[in-house]
């Protein structure tokens, strides 16, 4: 007793040779068929029913072309499997199709059943995930009249690129009706339904409506055709010797006659693509489970088991199949999928004569689609891959800006300096990190660089150089005139008010020094407070000295006890000390309540950060005021006595400083509201420097100059004829 495969033709209303569903059953002697499997059935709307009562009795049924993506869901459908791809697996294939050529805006039409409707629903779902829009999409109607004014809404809608996911019925009426419209330049990407059908290609005029590219089930060899002719044959010769009677008699004869007419038409000699790639899913079914009884019963072993089989273990061992057929491995993902992919393929022309070319292929584990660009052959002049967008795309750095309820309609605008555009998000320019910067039209960002004054930068070593030699310069004068302290030039230069103005002047020039390398916390604290301290001290020595030589000269006739009063209250260190204190006490001050510290500035430049001292609100308003002032008032003063004798023209030279120093400043201001460089720092060192350089060659040079190279001019006599000279002038004006 052995137990064998039996195949039960079963419905479709079309008799033995029609079957659309077949049962299979483990076959035992003494005993009636047991049906443990089914293979079927044919349409997504039949598997639906049968999957959902099979499931129940885990009962195994292997579909050949059933491609529903429910079908998938083991929840419902436990028991399915099938041996044609998923419909899911179909879109994303025309999806990834899609995006690989750049074709975004594009029609879409299904058929009014499942396999349409469905496949409408998934594209809906996956398209705008790659920014794909649909310029139309609708279902092919029934009516004639009403299939022609979707070909005209499908050619207004300016999309060069039509999918057409339906059923050969509905296609042939579709792409009937664009052939006969004379639709043209467009692609037609079609499904693996119709793209190899028979019917589609032969419709009139159908070669000139452009390019069309389909997706098929991986291609498989059906070998064995010609000899299950000649097999066939000779069953018909043997059986009509032996006579058979009945039913079975009956369904023979049916059969043959089918079959002979199949034989003696002269286009089906060989079978087409579409019937050889449906045949194939069908022997591959056939072949699942008898691969599955084959290891239930254990007959790899030589001998069948007996015993009764149960559906639900034909259903474990169908799972498990994986074996080679015809050169394609066979077996089943968790889902109850096979792991094919799909072919794609061109049509092609040859006057009349239609054919195909396999110019890709979708595979998946892992999904991959592969093109051969070489052999795709479209209807465009030159061969250039047509276009299909509602806008070009943009340049580098825009940003796409959304027009209508399409993504895929924009227009374009640049990213701001600042921002930059992330090719994942292109409607959005995104901001830069604080440490980065970004110039206009940009797609990416770069690290903005942290400048300071470096101590080795060339720029620098010319400025430390030059503050050293005005040190040593101002080092050297006070050596000149310690030396020759009770001298006229010295005393004409203010006596001992002469050394606190080259104390000042050193004190601030050794201040310079902390604006070099990276600024500390002591640092800010102390080089503009320092710096601006000593520049006040100096300027009130300057101011002191010049009011001091106007109510000697000025104002001795008409005030004559004056100037005794100013020497017997010490009028020179009074003032000084007052000015000097009060700038004191607002550095004081300012620092108390607004201290500097080191901190980046982002605001200075857009790609560069500035390490620099913070210096509060107040600090730089207050200082700067007051020293201006100061120094308007020491230059009026001192302007007022340039008439004064030769050898007391501290007025000049005070009048002449004062000059340098807003010369300085002002050559800063209009530097820094016009250059935004790294070097911007070194410009204001330059014109700090400037002020001291003024203020040293302006007062102190030209006395220096006498007392080392024309000391007949530092004596007593000099001086009293220089008096006397200007009282002679004022006498003789008056």
């Amino acid at each position: 007793m052995y137990a064998t495969l039996s195949v039960l033709s079963q419905g479709g209303g079309e008799g033995c040779c029609g079957a659309r569903q077949l049962v299979v059953a483990a076959n035992y002697t003494h005993s009636l068929p047991k049906v443990v499997g089914v293979i079927g059935p044919d349409t997504s709307e039949n598997a639906f029913t049968t999957a959902s009562l099979l499931g129940v009795f885990c009962m195994p049924e292997v579909s050949y072309e059933a491609s529903s993506k429910k079908l998938s869901n083991k929840r419902v459908f436990p028991s399915f499997l099938r041996t044609i791809p998923s419909d899911q697996l179909q879109v994303d294939a025309m999806v990834r199709l899609l995006k690989t050529f750049g074709w975004t805006w594009v029609a879409v039409v299904g058929s009014d059943n499942n396999y349409g409707l469905q496949g409408l629903q998934m594209l809906h779902e996956a398209a705008p995930q790659e920014g794909i829009c649909f310029a139309y999409q609708g279902v092919i109607p029934a009516s004639s009249a009403e299939v022609a004014r979707m070909v005209l809404e499908v050619v207004a809608s300016a999309a060069n690129v039509v999918t057409v996911f339906a059923n050969k019925r509905s296609a042939l009426l579709f792409l009937w009706e664009a052939a006969r419209q004379n639709v043209t330049g467009k692609v037609w990407l079609g499904t693996e339904d119709w793209s190899l059908a028979t019917e589609i290609w032969k419709i009139p005029g159908v070669q000139g409506i452009g390019t069309v590219l389909g997706v098929t089930i991986h291609q498989a060899r059906l070998s064995g055709m010609k000899a299950f002719e000649a097999a066939f044959a000779a069953s018909e010769e043997a059986g009509a010797h032996r006579g058979d009677a009945g039913s079975c008699r009956n369904c023979k004869e049916r059969c043959s006659q089918r079959f002979s007419r199949f034989r003696k038409l002269p286009d089906r000699q060989v079978p087409s693509p579409y019937d050889t790639q449906g045949a194939f899913s069908v022997y591959s079914a056939v072949y699942v489970m008898a691969h599955a009884l084959h290891h239930l019963l254990g007959c790899q072993t030589g001998v069948c088991q007996k015993g009764t089989v149960y559906p639900w273990q034909l259903l474990k061992e169908v799972k498990r199949v994986n074996f080679s057929l015809n050169h394609r491995q066979i077996y089943f993902d968790t889902n109850g999928d096979p792991l094919v992919g799909y072919d794609l393929v061109l049509w092609t022309w040859a006057g009349q004569e239609w054919n195909y070319t396999v110019v890709g292929s979708f595979d998946r584990n892992p999904d991959r689609l592969s093109i051969h660009k070489d052999r795709l052959l479209w209807h465009t002049e030159d061969n250039q891959v047509p276009d299909s967008v509602c806008s070009k795309e943009c340049g580098t750095g825009e940003q796409k800006v959304q027009q209508g309820m399409h993504q895929c309609c924009f227009h374009c605008v640049g990213c701001s300096p600042g921002t930059f555009l992330n090719r994942s998000d292109p409607y959005t320019c995104q901001k830069c990190q604080k440490d980065q910067w970004a110039p206009d039209r940009s797609e990416a960002c770069f690290d903005r660089t942290v400048i300071f004054m470096l101590w080795d930068d060339p720029i620098s070593v010319a400025l430390l150089a030059a503050n050293t030699l005005l040190l040593l310069l101002v080092a050297g004068t006070t050596g000149v005139f310690v030396r020759n302290r009770h001298t006229p030039v010295v005393k004409s230069a203010g006596g001992w008010m002469c050394f606190a103005m080259l104390g000042s002047l050193a004190c601030a020039s050794l201040s310079l020094y902390c604006f070099f390398g990276a600024p500390g916390h002591f640092v800010c604290l102390l080089r503009l407070s320092v710096y601006s301290t000593c520049l006040t001290g100096c300027l009130s020595c300057m101011a002191a000295r010049s009011v001091q030589i106007v109510i000697i000269f000025k104002m001795a006739a008409r005030a004559p006890g004056l100037y005794g009063a100013w020497r017997k209250y010490h009028g020179s260190g009074l003032l000084i000390g007052a000015i000097t204190g009060l700038q004191g006490t607002m550095v004081l001050t300012s620092l108390t309540i607004s201290p500097p510290a080191p901190y980046k500035n982002y605001e200075a430049f857009e790609e560069l950060i500035l390490l620099e001292c913070s210096q509060g609100d107040t600090i730089p308003v207050f200082w700067m005021i007051f020293n201006s002032l100061l120094g308007v008032a020491c230059f009026t003063i001192s302007y007022a006595g340039k008439d004064l004798p030769n050898s007391y023209n501290e007025a000049k030279c005070i009048t002449f400083s004062n000059l340098i120093y807003f010369v300085s400043f002002i050559t800063y201001t209009t530097a820094a509201s016009i250059y935004k460089g790294k070097y911007l720092a070194a410009i204001h060192i330059a014109t700090l420097l400037c002020t001291l350089a003024g203020i040293f060659g302006g007062y102190f040079a030209p006395k220096a100059y006498v007392i080392l190279f024309h000391s007949h001019l530092n004596t007593n006599q000099h001086f009293q004829m220089s008096i006397q000279s200007y009282t002679k002038r004022v006498n003789a004006a008056g």
